[in-house]
């Protein structure tokens, strides 16, 4: 951690210092790092919000892409029907600030690849900042299926799937358990009768998420 904060000082002292916020740091993504969308469309994206008009643009395969929410430190955008892009600008000390990002696909389950950055848009160690519940989290504590029964019903879900939210007027970050998702609706609704209801929520606490 200490590393990759000396790493983040020593690229602003490159760099102007001057306020960085989520319009201006949209516009500068590079284009890898949200390969659907061109600078232009960016740009006509926040001057259409900015306009109060629908900011919807054509992205790079002919498809429409919206962005739907730009403040100063967070963003929202549907990028196609199926995808999503999420980004918030989190305090790391007074003067350094990292991006969170996530993309979420969703198909029918979703799932979601979170990501940081720094100011110039380097990418980040996501251990730095982030370790992911186990799919164990999502479970509630068993007191009426044996062991072997329970065995069971937690075999349907093979696979992890999470999808991630970052909350718009608050510092944290709310996950879900999608696996039942991709399931028969009969096992669905075994599943589910073990799972705890609400997300897990993690919460930005010195310069990390962690759960709350």
């Amino acid at each position: 951690m200490k590393k990759t904060l000396f790493i983040i000082g020593m690229l602003l002292g490159v760099f102007s210092l001057h306020a960085q916020d989520m319009k201006t740091l949209f516009i500068a993504m590079p284009d890898s790092v949200a390969p659907l969308l061109t600078k232009v469309n960016r740009e006509d994206c926040v001057d259409f919000l900015a306009s109060n008009m629908k900011a919807e643009v054509k992205n790079r395969f002919g498809k429409l892409s919206e962005l739907k929410k730009l403040t100063k430190n967070y963003l929202f955008m549907q990028t196609t029907q199926s995808s999503t892009l999420e980004m918030k600008l989190l305090p790391l000390n007074d003067s350094v600030q990292v991006i969170a990002l996530v993309r979420t696909v969703c198909g029918p389950a979703c799932d979601s690849e979170i990501c940081f950055y720094d100011t110039q848009w380097q990418r980040l160690d996501k251990e730095d900042f982030l370790h992911l519940p186990s799919s164990g989290a999502f479970y509630l504590p068993v007191d009426t299926l044996t062991e072997e029964a329970y065995a069971v019903v937690r075999g349907k879900a093979d696979m992890d799937l999470l999808k991630a939210v970052l909350a718009e007027d608050e510092l944290t970050l709310s996950f879900t358990y999608t696996v039942p998702d991709y399931l028969a609706k009969e096992e669905r609704k075994k599943l589910a009768l073990y799972m705890r209801k609400e997300p897990l929520v993690y919460e930005w606490k010195e310069g990390k998420f962690r759960p709350m």
